[in-house]
C-alpha cells in the first residue's frame, strides 16, 4: 500500500496514539516502548520509498519529476515578477488545454464551471425549472413546459415570455443559451421567482418555481410505420437509453413489430456501457459485441451478448451517417460484424477512442483518453488523426467536398484494413463504419433561403403563434391523423414569409418556389413536435429521409444476412 506524505503522517500519529494512549500520561515510558514507534515509522517511510521507487519504471518516474518541477518554476517566476498582473488560474487551464491538444482529439478538459452541465447531458436528468426554451428577438421563449416538470404544475404554457428572474431583467440583455442555464438551473429543492409576459395578459405574471428533477430522453422517436416494422430514434447514449431502449423494444413488440429500424443518423455517441447493452438485446450466441485495448492492462475488456435478449430473432436495420460517431459506432460494428442485420446510410464518424472522465479536486473534469476499441471483426475504426486537429475536425467537410456524401466511388478504402464478418462478408477498417448498403445525401430540396428562415428562430416564432391561436383546431386530433391528414396551407408559408421579414431575412421567391414543397413538410414536423412530440416530427420528417426509405425496402435482405450460414460475397 503506498500512502502520500500526508497520509503517512495520520497513520504515524494514529499508531503513536494506539500504542501510547492514554498511559503516556500515567507511566514512565521504557526505551523499548519509546523506539517502538520510531522503528514503526522508518518502517513505513521505507514501504513508502520503495513503492513509489517500483510502481514505475525509473526513468519515467524521474522524467515526471523533472517535467513538474520546471512547470512549477515557471508559474512561480510568471506570479512573481511578469510585469503585468495574470490570472493563475486561467493561464493553467490554458496550458492544460494546449497540452492535450498534443495527445489526440478526444482528451479533453472541462473547467469546474462547465463540468456539471456537461455532465447532466449524460446523466439523463437535470435539476431545473422543467421547460424547453427558444431565445426570440433577444427574449426567452418557453417552447413547451416539460411533461412531470414544476413549470407544467404551475400553468407556464408554450409561448410564454421570460422577462425577469429573480428581479433581475433577462429581455432585450443579449441574453445566450448558457446565461439561461445559469438562471433557471440549480439544485433540485431550491427555488426562483420567474416574471413572464403572456399573450393578451396586460401585466407580468409572477411564478414562484421550486426546482426539481427533469428527466432528459435520448429515444426521441419510437412508432410503428406499418403493421410490422418499428422505428426507434436515439439521439444519444446517456445513463437512461438502455432503459428506454428496452421500453420501446417492449412496446413495439406488444404492437406486433416483427422488424426493427434503429435510426443513429447524427447521434454523437455517449457512454459505451449503454451500447453494449443495447447490442445485447438484439444478439445471442456469446457473441462478441467490442473489445478495448490501452496501454494500462486494466482497460483491456471484451464485452459479450451473455444474457436471452429481447429481439434476438427479427430483421434489423441501423442507419448510420456522418454524424453517428463512438457509442453509435458500437452498436453498428456489433450488428454489422454479427451479420445480425445491415446497416444503411454513409459512411460514420471515425471516433474509436475510449474516454475515462476522471474528477479533479477543484470540480473539474478530464476526459482522457485510455484504450482504442475494436469492433468484433478487430477493425478498429478511428479514423488517422495527426498533430492538426483542425483538419481532423474539418473532415466532415472534405469528405463533402471530396464528394463522399453523393457517391460510394469516391470512398477509397485500403486493402490492407480487409477484416470479415462471422459469415464471412468482407468489412474494411481505417475510418468510420462503412454501410452495407449507400445512400447519397439528396440537397435537391434545400435551399439558402430555407435555411436561413430556420435558423433565425422565425420557424419557432411562426409555429408558437399558430399553436397559440389554432389550439382549438387540434382538439382531439391523434397524432396518426394530424400525419395522414393535416396540409400545411399556402397562406401558412406566406405568414412565415412575414415572420421571416420582421427578423431580417430577406424573401427570395426562387429559393421559395423550389423549396415549397419542402419547407410544408419541415413546417408540419415542427408543428407536429410542438402539438404532440419528437414522434410526430420524425413520423413527417421521415417521408423526406432518403435514408430511412430506402430501409424500408431492404428487410429481404436484412432478413437474408440473419439467416445465412455463409457470406463470401461484399454486399453492394
Amino acid at each position: 500500500m503506498a500512502l502520500s506524505n500526508g497520509a503517512f503522517l495520520h497513520y504515524f500519529e494514529l499508531e503513536v496514539e494506539i500504542i501510547l494512549g492514554k498511559h503516556v500520561s500515567e507511566t514512565k515510558n521504557t526505551k523499548s516502548q519509546i523506539r517502538l514507534p520510531i522503528i514503526l515509522a522508518l518502517a513505513i517511510s521505507a514501504g513508502i520509498w520503495i513503492g513509489a521507487t517500483f510502481a514505475e519504471p525509473k526513468g519515467n518516474q524521474n522524467d515526471l519529476r523533472a517535467a513538474l518541477y520546471k512547470l512549477q518554476e515557471i508559474m512561480t517566476y510568471i506570479n512573481r515578477d511578469y510585469v503585468d498582473s495574470v490570472d493563475t488560474n486561467e493561464l493553467v487551464e490554458y496550458g492544460i488545454n494546449k497540452m492535450l491538444e498534443n495527445l489526440d482529439p478526444h482528451s479533453s478538459y472541462i473547467p469546474a464551471r462547465d463540468a456539471s452541465l456537461a455532465q447532466s447531458q449524460l446523466d439523463g436528468e437535470f435539476d431545473g425549472i422543467g421547460v424547453e426554451f427558444g431565445i426570440i428577438r433577444d427574449t426567452i421563449y418557453v417552447v413547451a413546459p416539460l411533461t412531470g416538470g414544476p413549470s407544467e404544475a404551475l400553468g407556464i404554457q408554450s409561448g410564454d415570455q421570460i422577462i425577469r428572474v429573480d428581479g433581475k431583467t433577462v429581455a432585450g440583455v443579449g441574453v445566450t443559451n448558457r446565461d439561461v442555464f445559469d438562471y433557471l438551473r440549480g439544485p433540485s429543492g431550491s427555488k426562483v421567482m420567474v416574471d413572464i409576459k403572456r399573450r393578451n395578459e396586460p401585466e407580468l405574471i409572477s411564478y414562484e418555481i421550486t426546482r426539481d428533477k427533469i428527466p432528459q430522453y435520448s429515444i426521441n422517436a419510437s412508432y410503428m410505420v406499418n403493421e410490422e416494422i418499428g422505428y426507434i430514434k436515439v439521439t444519444r447514449f446517456a445513463a437512461t437509453t438502455y432503459d428506454e431502449f428496452r421500453n420501446s423494444l417492449l412496446d413495439l413488440q406488444s404492437q406486433g413489430m416483427k422488424k426493427l429500424i434503429i435510426d443513429l443518423q447524427g447521434n454523437p455517441g455517449g457512454y459505451m456501457g449503454a451500447a453494449i447493452n443495447m447490442a445485447d438485446e438484439l444478439l445471442g450466441d456469446r457473441s462478441l459485441i467490442v473489445s478495448q485495448e490501452g496501454k494500462v492492462e486494466q482497460y483491456n475488456q471484451k464485452a459479450f451478448a451473455f444474457k436471452q435478449g429481447i429481439f434476438e430473432q427479427g430483421s434489423v436495420i441501423v442507419l448510420i451517417n456522418e454524424g453517428s460517431a463512438s457509442a453509435s459506432e458500437i452498436l453498428a460494428g456489433a450488428i454489422q460484424d454479427n451479420d445480425r442485420g445491415i446497416l444503411v446510410g454513409r459512411r460514420s464518424f471515425g471516433k474509436g477512442l475510449v474516454q475515462m472522465p476522471i474528477d479533479l479536486s477543484d470540480g473539474a473534469e478530464l476526459r482522457l483518453t485510455i484504450a482504442r476499441y475494436y469492433t468484433p471483426s478487430g477493425r478498429s475504426i478511428q479514423k488517422p488523426y495527426g498533430k492538426n486537429f483542425e483538419a481532423y475536425e474539418r473532415d466532415w467537410l472534405d469528405r463533402y467536398d471530396n464528394g463522399e456524401f453523393f457517391s460510394s466511388d469516391s470512398i477509397k478504402f485500403n486493402d490492407s484494413l480487409k477484416y470479415e464478418t462471422k459469415k464471412g462478408r468482407v468489412v474494411f477498417g481505417g475510418g468510420g463504419i462503412m454501410p452495407d448498403y449507400f445512400v447519397p445525401l439528396d440537397t435537391t430540396m434545400n435551399s439558402a433561403y430555407v435555411t436561413k428562415l430556420f435558423n433565425s428562430d422565425s420557424s419557432r416564432e411562426f409555429i408558437l403563434d399558430y399553436v397559440t391561436n389554432n389550439k382549438d383546431k387540434f382538439a382531439g386530433i391523434s397524432m396518426e391523423d394530424y400525419y395522414k391528414t393535416f396540409l400545411v396551407t399556402d397562406e401558412m408559408l406566406q405568414e412565415l414569409v412575414k415572420v421571416g421579414e420582421r427578423n431580417k431575412i430577406e424573401f427570395d421567391s426562387k429559393d421559395f418556389n423550389n423549396s415549397k414543397a419542402y419547407l410544408k413538410i419541415l413546417v408540419k414536423a415542427h408543428l407536429g413536435r410542438q402539438l404532440y412530440d419528437d414522434s410526430a416530427f420524425y413520423k413527417v420528417i421521415n417521408d423526406i429521409n432518403e435514408v430511412y426509405l430506402r430501409a424500408l425496402n431492404l428487410f429481404d435482405e436484412a432478413e437474408r444476412i440473419s439467416l445465412a450460414t455463409d457470406l463470401r460475397v461484399v454486399v453492394q
